[in-house]
């Protein structure tokens, strides 16, 4: 990621001091314009940032780092990379705003997760959409990268919105994130029947909700 990668901004500058954060993670092959069709239907008090992924794609796409899409095979080395070069810019601009929540739609979830999981103090709570929490036995370098414990000590609040037929994520993929989210996070698991690989109204309404009990009123 460049050092400051391309993000776009529901308010301007003038207007996001002293805000919640909640920053957008789109998924792959996709870009930071997509995620930001939902900012309507999210709490207006909040500031969103959706952030471009660093890795250009064919067509005009992004991703965060290189994927089997067949198999949905990832190195969980250059997915904390990725990891590492978001938190970077978060940590930039984090003093900025009361709080920062982060809100991943597929690889953005694997990204939302990762991020949580490395620095569980740093995040009110996590939205994850129709993707799956990065498995550290799957490469080297990540598997003391992250700090389940002190996440499950924290019980960061966290919403799991998905379809079961959901035709993309691979049943390996969301099996592991079932079993690491019961035990290291507060959980809010909701299905969408006929969401696909999507995002659905009532999932947004339910997202909004979630954001506005767990992050506005717990301030």
């Amino acid at each position: 990621m460049s050092a400051q990668p391309h993000v776009a901004w529901s308010r301007e500058p003038q207007e996001r001091a002293g805000t919640p954060l909640v920053v957008l993670l789109h998924g792959y092959g996709s870009h930071e314009q997509d995620l930001m069709g939902l900012v309507p239907g999210l709490p207006e008090e909040f500031t969103y940032a959706s952030v471009r992924a660093p890795v250009k794609m064919e067509f005009g796409g992004y991703t965060w780092f290189d994927l089997d899409v067949e198999r949905l095979a990832y190195s969980s080395s250059a997915a904390r990379e990725a990891v590492e070069d978001l938190w970077e810019w978060i940590a930039s601009i984090k003093d900025q705003h009361s709080s920062v929540t982060l809100l991943g739609f597929s690889m953005g979830m694997a990204m939302a997760t990762s991020l949580l999981r490395s620095r569980p103090d740093q995040f009110a709570a996590v939205v994850g959409l129709s993707g799956f929490a990065v498995d550290p036995s799957r490469g080297e370098g990540i598997e003391d990268y992250f700090d389940d414990d002190a996440l499950a000590a924290a019980q960061i609040p966290f919403f799991w919105g998905r379809d079961q037929e959901d035709p993309i994520i691979p049943a390996e993929h969301v099996e592991y994130t079932h079993g690491w989210a019961t035990k290291t996070v507060k959980l809010t698991k909701v299905l969408y029947a006929g969401a696909g690989h999507g995002v659905v109204p009532q999932e947004i309404g339910h997202v909004g909700e979630f954001l506005t009990h767990t992050v506005l009123k717990s301030r």
